[in-house]
C-alpha cells in the first residue's frame, strides 16, 4: 500500500509526529532501524529535566506551551510522564537571574547560597540560587511508550530506511523485504539523519557525541533533590552540569555536551576515561550529599547543531526533525504538533528552527 507518510524514527520525536498525524487523520508507518525502546539513541532511559528557565523569550513560550500538551498527553494516555519537583539554578549571575524570572516565572525565588543549602544539604552553593517551583522530571522511556500505544499508527520494528527516492509524486523508502511508498516523509532519525539525507537535504553541520553522565547513590535516603542546572566559569572545566533524582537508580549527574564525537552505527558505549574522572571529581567537590564511590556509568547520544537551535522544517515531501539532544525532550509533544502542522500544510514552525536560519553555520 501506499501509505500518507512514512516516519523514519521511533524515538521520541518520531513517536511523537506519529501520533499527531494519525489523529489528524493521515495512514502513518513509523520504521525504526532497531527495536522499540532501543538504547542507542537519544530517547531511551528513566528521567529527563522539565526546566523552564531560558534567557530567551520564545523559547519560555514554547515551554509553557509544551507544559500544557504533556499534561493532554497525560490524560490521553492515563500515564504519569511530568512530575513536578521543583528545580535550581546556581552559578550564575544577578542579571542572568533577573532575566530567567521576569520571563518565566513570578513566583520564582532568588536564594542565598545558605538558604539554599539549608533546603537542599545534598548540594554545595556559591553565590545566588534561582528557584523554580515549575520545573521537575519527564519519564522518558515511558512516554515513548505511551505515544506508540495512543498512535494510531503502523510501527515496523527492525526496519532499517537504507535510501530514499522521490518519483512520481510518491517518496519511495527502501527498507528490507520491500520498499515502502508513502506521500510524504518525515525523518526524526537524530543522530542518523544526515547520512540518510545525504544529496537530498541540506542539513547544517551536526555535532554527534556520546555523553556519559552517572547514577550517584545519596548517603541519606532523607535528603531532598530538586532537578539542577551549574553554570561554572573557567576553561579547564566544563562550563555547564545538570542533573535529578530517579527513583530507584539514584542522583543522575552530568557534564553538558562534553562527550567524544562518535559515529552513531560503529559508537561501542564505553566509557571515555578522562571526562570520567572529571565527572567523578566534581561531584566530589560540589555533591556532599552523594557517595561518589558508589555510582553507575550511562551513556546517551547528543546530535546538535552549532547553535543548539534545532531543524524542524518542510523541503518538497521530506520533513525534517532533528538535532534535539541535550535540550528537546521537554519539548515532545510540541515537536509533534510542529511536525503535523508542516506535513499538513495548516501550522508554522517558528523561524528560529527552520533551515534558512542555520545558513553558514
Amino acid at each position: 500500500m501506499t501509505y500518507d507518510v512514512a516516519v523514519v524514527g521511533a524515538g521520541a520525536m518520531g513517536s511523537a509526529a506519529a501520533r499527531a498525524l494519525a489523529a489528524a487523520g493521515r495512514e502513518v508507518v513509523v520504521l525504526e532501524q532497531y527495536e522499540l525502546g532501543h538504547v542507542r539513541g537519544g530517547s531511551h532511559g528513566g528521567t529527563r529535566l522539565f526546566r523552564p528557565a531560558a534567557d530567551n523569550a520564545e523559547v519560555a513560550r514554547l515551554t509553557e506551551q509544551a507544559r500544557g500538551l504533556w499534561r493532554e498527553l497525560e490524560d490521553e494516555s492515563g500515564e504519569t510522564l511530568f512530575e513536578v519537583t521543583g528545580g535550581i539554578d546556581h552559578g550564575i549571575d544577578d542579571a542572568t537571574i533577573e532575566t530567567f524570572k521576569e520571563l518565566h516565572s513570578a513566583d520564582g525565588q532568588v536564594l542565598s547560597p545558605e538558604e539554599a543549602a539549608e533546603r537542599w544539604p545534598g548540594i554545595r552553593f556559591e553565590g545566588p540560587v534561582l528557584y523554580q517551583p515549575g520545573s521537575g522530571r519527564l519519564y522518558a522511556e515511558r512516554t515513548v511508550s505511551a505515544l506508540q500505544r495512543v498512535a494510531n499508527a503502523e510501527f515496523r520494528d527492525q526496519s532499517p530506511v537504507q535510501g530514499l527516492k522521490i518519483h512520481d509524486d510518491l517518496v519511495e523508502l527502501d527498507v528490507p523485504g520491500g520498499a515502502v511508498q508513502a506521500r510524504q516523509v518525515v525523518v526524526t532519525a537524530g543522530a542518523w539523519a544526515p547520512k540518510l539525507l545525504t544529496g537530498l537535504v541540506q542539513l547544517p553541520p551536526f555535532k554527534v557525541t556520546q555523553e556519559q553522565p552517572r547514577f550517584f547513590a545519596p548517603v541519606s535516603d532523607d535528603l531532598d533533590w530538586p532537578s539542577f542546572v551549574h553554570w561554572r566559569a573557567g576553561a579547564e572545566v566544563p562550563k555547564v552540569s545538570y542533573g535529578l533524582f530517579e527513583a530507584g537508580s539514584g542522583v543522575k549527574v552530568g557534564l553538558h555536551a562534553t562527550g567524544p564525537v562518535v559515529d552513531p552505527d560503529t559508537r561501542d558505549f564505553a566509557v571515555e576515561p578522562k571526562l570520567d574522572a572529571e565527572l567523578l571529581r566534581y561531584v566530589e567537590e560540589w555533591f556532599p550529599g552523594l557517595d561518589a564511590s558508589r555510582s553507575t556509568a550511562i551513556s546517551c547520544l547528543y546530535d546538535n547543531t552549532p547553535t543548539d537551535n534545532f531543524v524542524i522544517d518542510r523541503v518538497g515531501p521530506i520533513t525534517v526533525a532533528v538535532g534535539f539532544c541535550g535540550q528537546g525532550f521537554k519539548f515532545v509533544p510540541l515537536i509533534g504538533e510542529y511536525v503535523r502542522g508542516l506535513v499538513t500544510g495548516e501550522g508554522t514552525v517558528p523561524s528560529r528552527f527552520r533551515l534558512s536560519s542555520h545558513v553558514g553555520e
